[in-house]
């Protein structure tokens, strides 16, 4: 697809990635605890594995109660299909013990939305699971999207295809991904398309939905 068929689809569907953005920012609006929570526990479980299953997931331990009381043994049951199950359900249950309190997700409190750049690092320093990539997902399924990305396969491999980066990495040391998410954000710029439009519009394009 040629960068101009790439706006001509942001066009049809710019509207439905600005529903779902404001979705996400009522969330952080709103100060919702639980539904902080659970977009944190969503992004545990999206490391190799589809968004729909972890969705699924996430949803069972919801509709039964296991994600507030359950140990990672009681939680493994609801995981099978999201790869690395067992580590993903020790992550749950060591965060959800460390910072739900009484209704109260602490993690708010590591959160500066002023500054991203250092709320992803103390994500990063602090929570079992989360590397770049997992805290930058959380804090845009939250709203707060600022001059960060969410850089997977995927949105490396559009960047790769559109001459913004020459290889896709194994993996990503923290220099790197902070250079690749520079290289992505000018890619946005470059095309007049907002850095977190632009992630739902690859994904759309890959999926055929405005999910998250």
């Amino acid at each position: 697809m040629e960068v101009i068929d790439l706006k001509e689809q942001y066009k049809k569907i710019r509207p439905v990635i600005v529903d779902r953005i404001s979705e996400f920012e009522k969330i952080w609006e709103q100060k919702d605890h639980t539904k902080i929570f659970h977009e944190f526990v969503f992004c545990l479980l999206t490391p190799q594995s589809k968004a729909k299953m972890a969705q699924k997931a996430l949803n069972s331990m919801i509709e039964t109660g296991i994600i507030y009381k359950g140990s990672h043994k009681d939680i493994e049951v609801f995981l099978k299909g999201v790869r690395f199950y067992k580590n993903k359900a020790r992550y749950i249950e060591e965060a959800r013990n460390r910072f739900f309190k009484d209704g109260r997700f602490l993690v708010l409190d590591l959160i500066d939305e002023k500054d991203l750049f250092k709320t992803r690092e103390v994500l990063v320093k602090n929570i079992k699971g989360y590397g770049y990539k997992e805290a930058s997902h959380f804090l845009r399924n939250i709203g707060l999207y600022r001059d960060i990305a969410i850089l997977d396969r995927h949105i490396m491999k559009n960047m790769r295809k559109y001459g913004y980066i020459d290889d896709i990495p194994k993996s990503l040391t923290p220099k790197r991904y902070i250079d690749f998410e520079q290289k992505f954000i000018k890619f946005a710029k470059d095309i007049n398309i907002p850095p977190h439009h632009l992630d739902l519009l690859l994904w759309y394009l890959e999926a055929g939905e405005v999910f998250k």
